[in-house]
């Protein structure tokens, strides 16, 4: 696509445009915002550099494109980590830049942004971005420090320092290489956990060449440090001029990282070297359903709705509407007065779990859906899969709703490298956080290239084992991010059962080597009709972190939990995850009995916990009773074992 780049002169903003050319993107315009007044090197921005903007105009003649410049009028009024739009906010004024580049050049679809660890960056971009219709390119977003300055080090980007503001750094520093400088930042952070990068504004740099940079390149004629009196800052004021550059432009394309960590690199050899054979010679026949027998199962589940402290459970909506877009306007018309009712509203949902019957249609759905959420900043996460439905059902939604006191999660919108970005007004993650614990719902990941959003080849077993090692290195990486790392409730959606065996081994592997704990069972194996972009595999659920010491008092055991405990034991196969001393517990049940579902059912009615079972949709037409039903064609333990029922129970032990 065309881009135009996001420029302050220094390193990470022309190390990102390398990148966005070497996959691919052409650069058309660079952008800059500079301070109002003249004369004024640094203004107290905490969004951009403005030491050594005098030099920026220099840069349209060295990539031979037009330079658009905005003043920065405002202020950081808004200084929330997620923002929204504010009036004399200077992201306002990064706005008026980019419009104005979008008129001059109306193809352009990108914006690059050197962002590498700051969400209050990149998430000011992204808005921007999403009111012009544009997508952010960050390819530098969560790379690890030390090998990124490495590699701007080897890629021959002439970038001198031109601030200093930390532990270790002093005047004496100032106008020397990164390159000369680079076995200097690895002992300050080992020393004093100084970012290699520069990350915490230890320092600022500016670009006098780089690769691309195409018949001219700068060169300092004069500079004078300059020392704040207040602090231990010290920076560089420069005159500088063009040079022409003596071999012109040289044709470098950056390699993308490794699309697998070194962790999940391992688990993948592994699986490789294991699996193959089994794979080649041993192709399973999907177990075939007559779903002729569904054909006829007119009656909807029923809406049930169950309250807790703080909390909402909406499940099974669904329309006897005639046409898609009907039925899901429907849904939300529902959806809404069920909110309404209970003192809560669309921004309040945590996550949406949305069944479709035709996942080819889902843009029909989406245009309804972006009506509800493209307001909010973090919309709810997300779990969307192709399933069966009764005849007259098209789409069935059901949502877990909370009341934050601050809204948590990550709504990551820009492309990278490092996990998909998320295309729609779905969040990534959102976290429900109180004192005692943090739970994190986790949108469903299928096995996507993060930096074209193209999904990885499965047309071999090393490709199926890849997909599934990728897609669950993405999960990995969100719950991290958003730090929640305890695994709580994970289902693994798969299309044919030849997937089985490796989701099962890439689980108990990634189990053994990355995961907190060595609770397995807490994944359930579900097989349905089709995953979005015609995926084979997608990973969602939630995960979990206790905030109180581990060895405080335990609560007090209710009358409840005890008959709760009596039911879980009837069950073939159970895991009970605790959260907060067992004030909350995620509780994983596996069943062939019929009967005993239904018993289940019926003593939850009592207590309202949310109830969600995976089950083949004639088996849950005839249990009857408050559950959120998710149809499967099969589901299976992490050790590959079939039930007919698979349960995830919800308990608030309050």
């Amino acid at each position: 696509m065309k881009f135009v780049a996001l420029i302050s002169g220094g390193k990470d903003s022309f190390f990102n445009i390398h990148h966005c050319m070497s996959r691919g993107h052409e650069l058309v315009a660079l952008g800059n915002l500079y301070p109002k007044q003249t004369g004024i090197d640094e203004i107290d921005s905490f969004m951009f550099q403005t030491v050594g903007h005098d030099i920026i105009e220099y840069y349209s003649e060295c990539l031979e494109v037009p330079l658009y410049r905005q003043e920065i009028n405002g202020s950081s009024k808004n200084q929330l980590l997620e923002y929204s739009i504010t009036e004399e906010d200077e992201i306002e004024d990064l706005y008026v830049l980019l419009k104005k580049v979008k008129e001059k050049h109306p193809d352009v679809e990108g914006v690059s942004c050197g962002a590498i660890l700051s969400h209050y960056q990149r998430t000011r971009v992204e808005n921007v971005c999403g009111r012009l219709g544009l997508t952010c390119l960050a390819y530098l977003w969560q790379r690890d420090q030390l090998e990124l300055m490495g590699e701007m080090c080897n890629n021959q980007l002439d970038a001198r320092i031109i601030k200093v503001a930390a532990i270790g750094l002093n005047a004496t520093h100032l106008g020397k290489s990164i390159q000369e400088l680079y076995p200097y930042l690895i002992k300050l952070n080992r020393m004093y956990e100084v970012h290699i990068c520069g990350e915490g504004g230890e320092f600022e740099t500016i670009v006098l060449d780089a690769p691309f940079f195409k018949h001219k390149r700068l060169e300092i004629i004069e500079q004078e440090v300059v020392d704040h009196s207040n602090d231990d800052v010290s920076y560089l004021r420069l005159k500088v001029e063009l040079r022409e550059k003596v071999d012109g432009s040289s044709d470098t394309t950056l390699a993308p990282p490794a699309l697998l960590s070194e962790q999940f690199a391992t688990i993948f050899e592994e699986l490789a070297d294991e699996i193959e054979d089994e794979i080649k010679d041993k192709i399973k026949d999907d177990e075939q359903y007559d779903e002729d027998k569904l054909i006829g199962i007119e009656s909807q589940p029923e809406i049930c709705v169950a309250s807790a402290k703080d909390k909402l459970y909406v499940s099974n909506l669904t329309s006897t509407k005639s046409t898609l877009k009907e039925q899901t306007d429907d849904i939300f018309t529902k959806l809404n007065d069920i909110l309404i009712i209970h003192d809560f509203s669309l921004n309040d949902i945590q996550h949406i779990t949305l069944l479709l019957s035709d996942i080819n249609q889902f843009s029909e759905v989406n245009k309804v859906y972006e009506e509800q959420f493209s307001k909010f900043y973090l919309p709810p996460s997300r779990i969307c899969i192709e399933t069966t439905l009764s005849s007259s059902t098209l789409v069935q939604l059901s949502c877990i709703v909370i009341h934050p006191k601050l809204k948590q999660g990550i709504h990551i919108r820009s492309r990278s490298y490092w996990a998909p970005q998320n295309i729609g007004p779905y969040s990534q993650s959102i976290v429900e956080e109180s004192s005692q614990y943090k739970i994190g719902t986790l949108s469903g990941q299928i096995p996507l290239v993060p930096s074209s959003m193209e999904l990885s080849l499965v047309s071999n077993p090393f490709g199926r084992v890849f997909s599934s090692v990728l897609s669950l290195q993405h999960l990995h990486r969100v719950k991290e991010l958003i730090g929640v790392p305890e695994i709580g409730s994970i289902v693994c959606f798969i299309v044919d059962a030849i997937n089985l065996d490796i989701v099962s081994e890439t689980w108990q592997k990634y189990i053994n080597e990355l995961a907190t704990s060595d609770d397995a069972k807490n994944l359930i194996i579900v097989k349905v009709k089709k995953l979005p972009k015609n995926a084979s595999i997608e990973w969602g659920g939630c995960s979990f972190k206790n905030s109180i010491g581990m060895y405080e008092d335990e609560q007090e055991t209710k009358p409840q939990a005890l008959e709760i405990t009596k039911m879980v034991d009837l069950f073939e196969i159970s895991n009970v995850v605790n959260i907060n001393h067992g004030s909350i517990q995620l509780i994983t049940l596996f069943t062939n009995d019929f009967d005993l579902v239904r018993n289940l059912i019926e003593f939850n009615d009592s207590l309202c916990h949310r109830l969600q079972i995976f089950t083949r949709l004639a088996d849950a037409s005839n249990l009857g009773g408050n559950f959120e039903i998710v149809p499967v064609l099969q589901s299976w333990t992490y050790q590959k074992r079939p039930f007919a029922f698979t349960i995830v129970w919800t308990v608030e032990n309050y």
